[in-house]
């Protein structure tokens, strides 16, 4: 049957008409045949898969600023260090993006939120480099420091479940995912910009019909194939999977490309050497004289053969396969022992090829942040996002060393800021439909915060309560409530929480939350103690939104840490102090020590934390448990400290969709191309953390400094230090300590 054109539309016969009738009044699938016949789709090759969609997510939702980092060190006084002319502080221009977050909501943001106008500024997005998880069976586990031992970690629950899960589901759930990302991407690419795409031999099929759907067929411009030179592994009914696909693709016909060269391989080399003169040089007129069919096929002659000389040295353009990039193996300098984590060199390549010095460059797949550190290092800017956590701790450690180093040569680099969508990402997940009545909406919403509580409560094992009082469940002879899913837990919360105890007549309460308001810890809980209540603060984790998660009982509340720091002033001069990292543990895990042991498989281990040490539970093959202390002093938990000497010097200031942020109203949307584009500017009650100061632990030195460089007060006054502490498994925690200079 001939497909109809614009200008010859197909009637269909009386017979197709019935059978269409009675397909609809059936409630079956449609023929793929009528889908030509009844639309005018131009399409003539076409990924099909179960479920798929051309929907993609349309939520803008502001960043929060978790912290800046300009100064990686800041060894001297204020004043000395700002008559420095080193490069480095950064008064105006672009700032590089740290982002951590599900990168669907991400992309929206970015492409309509009011970080595009900043995106523009900076000369548009031009080039996108990503390499997702591709594979069905990766192991996305790592090796960790932990008081001198080697430990081997599984990774967060959100990072296996949200991809690992996906290809679980099959293909079909893995493009989708992929595929909605590729459209957002394209909206936010500049007209000029390129896009790679690292994937294997699983995916690269799918994934090329794929963006030549969304990038269109003109505008696929290469598969790269990076082959392994390494023996690897053992293949006896298959030739050996040796290479990984990148596709290169364009956003329209305009494009930057850098033409790379290469050395000539010894095989070159050795066929025209007759033709090479003392200097290393090759004459073309020489050889063309004297052999011209090999004269011919030498590629790379210049148009203007007067130009008869040329340097062997300057190489042979680089071609579609790699073979002179080796993959990363434990031992070579740049190894974080990072799963997924590949060579500076691949990135490095793509961004020589497809940027000039001064562009903008993401990758919405960071990981170890391997882009990020390669553009740092050649004068790009760029954006960098994960879901992981530890991914992004692994990133930012990364840049700041990446930072150190251009400091230490003399050499510009720009200032970066880690962000999130925090809170206002749990905003999405309750998101309820505006096109209802007040009254419809309010019931909406309360049903999903019903429904959000109820599946907390259960990854939390704990059993909801009948009444709907103030505490929400319980888990043992413990009672339960969850905190406010918007804001942070407060003061106020706390002692309402200690007062409903007394009132019950209960001596033992848990309370989950997102977000614990900054200094509230350990002086609250001395306050329930003294009150005869015994409050276990816990941090829900994000793996609470994949119900899957909960299902299989994998979701872990983390316990709220506790810093210990000591300011101490320079007797000679009063502006100055030094701040020294005293004491850093957590509070008592009750029951997931024993579930842990009692879920364990044999052979497996698991590590966790119990009156504040993080033990080692294993179960060898006869199901015998034993438990090893990891941590011997409580400096084996920290990874990674910062301190801002000035903590309230620099608000947060949220740029947002008009309407949004108010209590009980929901994330703006933007409905069509170009709509709801206002913005207004908001502070939210929170600041900035300028890292100023930091220490922390590389793979090559493992040591930690405990003691700040001193640090000179411009003037007398009161101020509030601010001091945060990552752990070994990339948790955050923050410290507040008030001090009066001078």
């Amino acid at each position: 049957m001939p497909r109809p054109t614009d200008t010859d539309r197909y009637e269909l016969s009386d017979a197709e008409k019935r059978d269409l009738i009675k397909l609809i009044e059936q409630g079956r699938s449609l023929p793929e045949k009528y889908r030509f016949l009844l639309f005018a789709d131009k399409r003539e090759v076409e990924l099909v898969w179960n479920g798929k969609s051309r929907e993609v997510c349309t939520a803008i939702l502001p960043f929060q600023t978790l912290e800046h980092i300009d100064e990686p060190r800041k060894e001297k006084s204020a004043d000395e260090e700002l008559s420095l002319d080193t490069g480095g502080r950064q008064v105006k221009g672009w700032t590089n993006k740290l982002i951590w977050g599900d990168n669907k909501l991400i992309l929206a943001s970015l492409k309509s939120g009011a970080l595009r106008r900043q995106i523009e500024d900076a000369g548009g997005l031009r080039l996108i480099y990503i390499d997702p998880p591709f594979d069905v069976g990766a192991d996305f586990s790592m090796d960790i420091e932990i008081g001198g031992e080697t430990f081997h970690k599984e990774p967060n629950l959100l990072e296996q479940i949200a991809y690992r899960d996906t290809w679980g589901r099959g293909a079909d759930s893995f493009i989708s995912m992929i595929y909605e990302r590729l459209i957002l991407m394209r909206d936010l690419m500049h007209s000029d910009g390129s896009i790679y795409v690292h994937c294997d031999w699983r995916m690269n099929s799918y994934l090329r019909v794929a963006m030549v759907e969304v990038f269109g067929a003109n505008n696929f411009l290469s598969e790269i194939a990076w082959c392994y030179q390494d023996i690897g592994s053992r293949a006896t009914d298959y030739f050996k999977r040796k290479h990984d696909s990148i596709l290169f693709f364009s956003k329209s016909d305009r494009r930057t490309f850098n033409v790379l060269r290469g050395e000539l391989s010894k095989s070159t080399l050795e066929r025209y050497s007759p033709y090479f003169d003392k200097k290393g040089q090759i004459s073309y007129r020489r050889l063309r004289d004297t052999n011209p069919g090999v004269f011919l096929k030498l590629k790379g002659i210049p148009e203007d053969l007067d130009e008869i000389w040329m340097d062997v040295n300057a190489g042979a353009q680089i071609p579609d396969w790699w073979i002179d990039i080796s993959p990363l193996k434990k031992g070579f300098e740049e190894y974080l022992d990072y799963p997924t984590q590949k060579p500076e060199a691949l990135p490095r390549r793509i961004i020589e090829s497809s940027t000039n010095e001064g562009d903008l460059v993401a990758d919405f797949f960071c990981g170890s942040g391997t882009t990020a550190a390669v553009a740092e290092k050649l004068g790009r800017k760029w954006i960098a996002t994960d879901l992981g956590k530890f991914g992004i701790h692994t990133t930012r450690k990364r840049l700041i060393q990446v930072q150190r180093e251009l400091k230490a040569a003399g050499k510009p680099f720009r200032a970066f800021e880690v962000l999130n969508l925090g809170r206002y990402e749990r905003q999405a997940y309750l998101n309820v439909t505006a096109n209802l009545s007040a009254k419809k909406k309010a019931d909406a919403l309360a049903r999903k915060e019903r429904e959000f509580r109820d599946l907390i409560l259960k990854a939390y094992r704990a059993e909801p309560l009948p009444d709907a009082g103030f505490f929400h469940g319980k888990n043992g002879g413990r009672l339960v409530v969850v905190g406010p899913i918007n804001l942070p837990v407060g003061r106020l919360f706390v002692e309402e929480v200690i007062t409903e105890c007394r009132k019950r007549g209960a001596s033992r309460a848990d309370v989950l939350a997102f977000e614990f308001e900054m200094g509230l810890f350990p002086a609250v809980l001395d306050e329930a103690k003294h009150k005869g209540i015994d409050l276990a603060p816990k941090t829900i984790p994000p793996e609470v939104f994949d119900k899957r998660a909960v299902e299989k009982g994998q979701v872990r509340f983390h316990d709220v840490a506790y810093i210990e720091v000591t300011p101490r002033f320079d007797k000679k001069n009063q502006l100055a102090l030094v701040v020294e990292l005293s004491d850093f543990s957590v509070y008592y895990s009750q029951g997931i020590a024993e579930a842990i042991a009692a879920e364990l498989k044999e052979g497996k281990s698991e590590v966790v934390c119990e009156q504040g040490k993080l033990i080692k539970i294993s179960k060898d093959k006869h199901g015998i448990v034993s438990r090893d202390v990891l941590t011997k002093k409580w400096t084996d938990w920290v990874d990674y400290w910062a301190v801002d000497f000035d903590y309230e010097s620099r608000k947060e200031i949220i740029k947002q969709a008009k309407g949004f942020g108010v209590e009980g109203e929901l994330p703006g949307v933007v409905k069509d191309e170009g709509e709801f584009i206002d913005f207004e500017e908001r502070w939210t009650g929170a600041y900035i953390f300028e890292n100023q100061w930091q220490s922390f632990r590389t793979r090559q030195d493992r040591d930690l400094e405990l003691t700040t460089a001193s640090h000179v007060y411009a003037q007398p006054g009161r101020y509030t230090i601010a001091v945060k502490v990552i752990d070994i498994f990339g948790n955050d925690t923050m410290t507040l300590v008030p001090v009066t200079v001078g």
